[in-house]
């Protein structure tokens, strides 16, 4: 059967949508599957900190796999950065070639998070790509003032390697100069060269598929359903927001503080919604913060798709589409939009939450019954780092640790797990231990921190771990100090607590802060519960 009539069997069937919809994730989820597998961090391997996705030409997402969530909004604007830099026509792209960045601000999210992408050309026409693959990853450490490279900064550039779009590899080989660049900058280069070629991998089994899906179906009809996925997505999302009754609908939560000072950061949405089309406008939040817990505009727009794209909740494809009839207005200089040199390694892990809390704030004004309470709001992050006396060589560990979610009207919230902006899992002891001088003294759930409820929320973790040699420590937290809201009566959870433990005496730490620890030294990180739904003695909802 020639191209022509298998498109006029299967132009927009609703059952080839699903078809293509499926067959272009699967790319993704074979590229994350090529980069767990190869990589050599922890980080990588054992929590799955890493994003795949397909794109159109013009670097729209048409496909990613389920993966990090806050990487939703913003690789297509480091893709789009890509396309613009190599877009000289003396030296364009070319089959084989590869660029890579990590600049939050070209669309990335912060700097250990390192975007490779990838030009896919059909295989009897390298004049123009037909669509790119990438793959996003956070590493384990790019440099900068601390170990980890998740400080408590004032600049990006204490914060690590600032890496603009650059050729890492050209027409199949790899640039050895921009290599040695990266690898002379960072604590652990063998462990950073295994994980970028892993991404390279994870790249190349991209193209792979890619090419598979072109040859069975024809490069027109794929280019089509490339395309009508995305509009297929943007109606979705229109349908939904018609759904929603008109109106404005405002909502003001606050961070802990940045670091540095100990002042409340207020972050502020409006939700205009008319028609089939939403404004969300963070015009009332606090300017761009002396300490790292500023987002880039590219984290404001993936919290945005996020929350919308959950509201759907149809197995709608996750692409560009979704964005398409949401207009967001995050003022420049802002916290949810700051401006460089601002520092920035905490705004794609601890602000993105915030802002995800305000967003859902603002919503249970609108559709209450399917909005939950707050989550705990935090990543959590923590880094450790030091020599390593037994292997004789550096080591940068890094982990982000679940908590608490909140309840809703149908359901309670679920204890110790990652919500909303992350979808990370835990490091296991086993491998903790094996890979780093490490201890795991205590992990479990942090009973009664669940906020209660007629549902209760969702209880946080306390994770203790005890360092084998002297180190240096830095915790990147939220929700210390302002709970995790409940909703409809519900009682909100509880805050989060870092404590280190030294010759028996437990010590509090601030929310952000980087220490030296000596060895037998325990930090103990006890997470925040979830907010609870419903005033406690209220009637269950028999329809749950």
């Amino acid at each position: 059967m020639g191209n022509m009539a298998m498109r006029n069997i299967l132009f927009y069937n609703p059952v080839n949508i699903e078809v293509f919809k499926h067959l272009f994730a699967s790319v993704a989820e074979e590229m994350g599957s090529t980069l767990r597998k190869t990589s050599f961090s922890a980080n990588i391997k054992e929590r799955r900190d890493f994003s795949c996705a397909i794109f159109n030409p013009s670097g729209q997402m048409v496909a990613q796999a389920a993966h990090i969530p806050v990487h939703l909004g913003s690789m297509p604007l480091s893709v789009i950065s890509a396309i613009k830099e190599f877009s000289d026509p003396a030296d364009p792209l070319r089959p084989g070639d590869m660029i890579i960045l990590n600049d939050p601000f070209l669309g990335g999210t912060h700097l250990p998070d390192i975007t490779l992408v990838a030009p896919v050309f059909l295989e009897n026409d390298s004049s123009a790509p037909f669509g790119f693959v990438a793959s996003r990853a956070h590493h384990a450490d790019i440099g900068g003032m601390t170990p980890g490279s998740m400080p408590v900064s004032r600049e990006i550039f204490q914060e690590g390697l600032i890496i603009p779009p650059l050729r890492f590899l050209r027409s199949g080989s790899v640039d050895s100069s921009v290599l040695k660049l990266i690898t002379a900058n960072v604590r652990t280069p063998v462990e950073r060269k295994g994980d970028l070629f892993a991404q390279v991998g994870a790249n190349l089994r991209g193209i792979s598929r890619f090419h598979d899906i072109i040859n069975r179906f024809g490069s027109d009809l794929v280019r089509q359903y490339m395309d009508h996925l995305i509009t297929y997505a943007e109606q979705m999302t229109r349908k939904l927001i018609a759904s929603l009754p008109d109106g404005a609908y405002r909502f003001t939560d606050y961070l802990d503080d940045d670091g540095f000072s100990t002042e409340p950061i207020p972050i502020t949405a409006t939700i205009t919604l008319q028609s089939d089309h939403a404004v969300v406008d963070f015009t009332g939040s606090a300017p761009q913060q002396t300490g790292s817990i500023n987002a880039v505009y590219a984290i404001t727009v993936s919290a945005v798709y996020y929350v919308f794209r959950c509201l759907i909740g149809l197995d709608v494809p996750n692409n560009s589409g979704c964005l398409k009839p949401i207009q967001v207005i995050a003022p420049e200089g802002s916290v949810v939009n700051a401006r460089q040199p601002a520092a920035v390694a905490g705004g794609n892990v601890e602000t993105s939450q915030r802002i995800v809390d305000v967003l859902l704030g603002a919503l249970a004004q609108v559709c209450p019954e399917r909005i939950p309470a707050a989550s705990q709001g935090t990543m959590n992050n923590l880094t450790i780092g030091g020599w390593d006396d037994k292997k004789h060589q550096y080591f940068t560990y890094y982990e982000t640790i679940g908590g608490g979610t909140g309840a809703q009207d149908s359901a309670p919230g679920q204890a110790a797990v990652h919500s909303h902006m992350t979808n990370t899992l835990n490091t296991p002891i086993e491998a903790i231990e094996y890979t780093y001088p490490l201890r795991i003294t205590h992990y479990g759930i942090r009973q009664g921190s669940g906020g209660i409820g007629r549902r209760p929320g969702g209880d946080g973790i306390r994770r203790e771990i005890q360092v084998l040699n002297k180190c240096q420590v830095t915790v990147l937290s939220e929700r210390r100090k302002f709970a995790p809201y409940g909703l409809s009566g519900g009682g909100n959870g509880a805050c989060g607590k870092n404590l280190l433990i030294r010759h028996g005496e437990a010590i509090e730490l601030d929310g952000k802060g980087s220490y030296f620890l000596n060895q037998g030294d325990i930090l103990s990180i006890q997470t925040p519960g979830g907010g609870g739904y419903g005033a406690p003695d209220a009637p269950q909802n028999t329809q749950s």
